[in-house]
């Protein structure tokens, strides 16, 4: 099994605290990216579908989508939603020619930028919505990645 759960952000390196000025006395301790998945079909095509939900504090690194069954004849649009509010505008993932399979990504902040930078205090849920330009196929796999924070969005205890 490849899941574990914890609270907080895990904090790897050697040197938690600088004591000096030299390698191996200055911080170099950093916080793990996780990622979540979720399939999509092209039918899916209903208002503000969730995609998952982040710890508070999260930071949202990227959101890709790895089309799996071309669409038929474009690649589809996406917008995405932190509690309800845009991040983005609505866009085809970049780097995926119509008709093709392959892994495209998306512009971020464009909308609220804050956003991306912070969830918020409290959990959010990240939500899509998709629009399809023609046809009748296409399936894929959307993958948003982010840091695990602490809920004010630091990654060290605010007494380090």
């Amino acid at each position: 099994m490849g899941f574990a759960t914890h609270l907080g952000p895990w904090l790897l390196g050697t040197v938690k605290e600088t004591t000096g000025t030299t390698a191996g006395t200055i911080r170099n301790t950093g916080a793990t990216h996780s990622i979540q998945v979720r399939p999509t079909l092209y039918a899916e095509t209903t208002a503000q579908t969730l995609l998952a939900a982040l710890p508070a504090g999260a930071l949202i690194q990227s959101i890709t989508y790895l089309i799996t069954t071309a669409y038929t004849t474009t690649a589809p649009t996406f917008a995405f939603f932190v509690n309800g509010t845009a991040i983005n505008s609505a866009t085809a993932p970049a780097g995926v020619a119509a008709g093709t399979t392959g892994r495209g990504g998306f512009v971020l902040g464009t909308s609220n930028p804050a956003l991306v930078a912070n969830v918020g205090a409290n959990d959010a849920l990240v939500s899509f919505t998709q629009a399809n330009g023609g046809g009748g196929t296409g399936a894929g796999i959307l993958e948003i990645s982010y840091i695990v924070r602490n809920s004010d969005g630091t990654i060290v205890p605010a007494s380090a």
